[in-house]
Formats: structure tokens, sequence, C-alpha cells
């Protein structure tokens, strides 16, 4: 993809938080529109998610930059499972549709290759489109999707799941990019 801006992805450690902090009330506010939540009487949302990409064992938290701007994030749990989840992923409004959150992904999914699951919300039309597409990229026609209901939340609709095998396949020097075929 030679369009693509430099994309970096990089684990983000403890200095990378406040950061990574910032960006997820911006990945909340996003989703508040879909599923109708209000922030916290502080004007915080929900962060638990956050603070165990951070801390807890099998959870990865990195840090999308292009060029030498944030740009996003990728979380990635139940790194020590056989299967990786790819739990919360933000691309910065002004870095969409310009490769950057394509990149994040091929890149990641790259560190752990293997049988990866995806979970988006249908009503975010745009989201739903993006991971359909990036799993045609990397898995080809390999990979599925099914419903499955939020767990403890049966007043929402169920989340999508996309399911695919991917790498380990070679890199290209100093990139996450899988080769063009």
């Amino acid at each position: 993809m030679t369009d693509t801006p430099d994309v970096t992805l990089r684990r983000a450690g403890t200095e990378d938080f406040p950061v990574v902090e910032r960006l997820w009330l911006m990945f909340r506010h996003d989703l508040s529109g879909f599923r109708g939540e209000l922030p916290a009487p502080d004007g915080t949302f929900r962060a638990d998610r956050l603070h165990a990409a951070f801390r807890d064992p099998g959870w990865a938290a990195y840090l999308t930059l292009s060029g030498d701007r944030p740009a996003g994030f990728v979380f990635v749990r139940a790194l020590d499972t056989p299967v990786r989840v790819l739990n919360a992923f933000f691309v910065v409004r002004g870095a969409r549709r310009a490769g950057v959150g394509r990149a994040a992904v091929r890149e990641v999914v790259a560190r752990h290759p293997g049988r990866w699951e995806i979970p988006f919300q249908e009503a975010n039309r745009t989201g739903a489109r993006f991971w359909r597409r990036v799993a045609g990229e990397l898995a080809g026609p390999e990979w599925t999707e099914e419903r499955r209901p939020v767990p403890g939340r049966p007043d929402v609709p169920p989340d999508h799941w996309i399911g695919f095998t991917a790498g380990p396949w070679p890199l290209r020097e100093g990139s996450g990019h899988r080769p063009a075929q």
C-alpha cells in the first residue's frame, strides 16, 4: 500500500497511559453515538478495559502513531489463549480513510499470528465495512462472522464477531505490512 502514511504501532508503556487515556475518551465518545451512553457525572466514560490493557496478563495496549502524532490505539486480549481478541480499536477522525487503521491492524496481527476474533457493532456501519474488508484482506475468503449476545446486556443488539487465522507471513523490512500479492 504505497499511499499509506508513516504509521508506527508500538507497545504502549506506562509513560503512554495519559495519551491513550485521552484517546480512550474520544473512542468512548464515538461509541456513545451507537450505544446511547452518556458520560459519568465527572465527564468520563467507563474505563475498565483501558486499565486492563495496561495491567492485566494476556492483554497488550498499542499506540498508533502517524508520523510523530498519536493517531489511535489497539487493545488486544487473550494473548495467553489460542484465540486472540482485538478488544478495542480506535483511529482519530483526522487519520481515518488514510490507511492508518489498516496499517495498525496488519501490524498487530503480524505481531501475534494465529486465530483472531474481532467484535463490532453493526450499527457502526463504517466500522462494520472496515472490519469485513480487513478480514478479507488478511484471510481471503477464509473468515467467518457470527452474532453473539452481549454478556449481561440483553437490552442491546448482539455484537458481530469476525474470526480468521492470519500469519505468520513475511514482513517487509521495517513494517508490519503483508507484502503485496
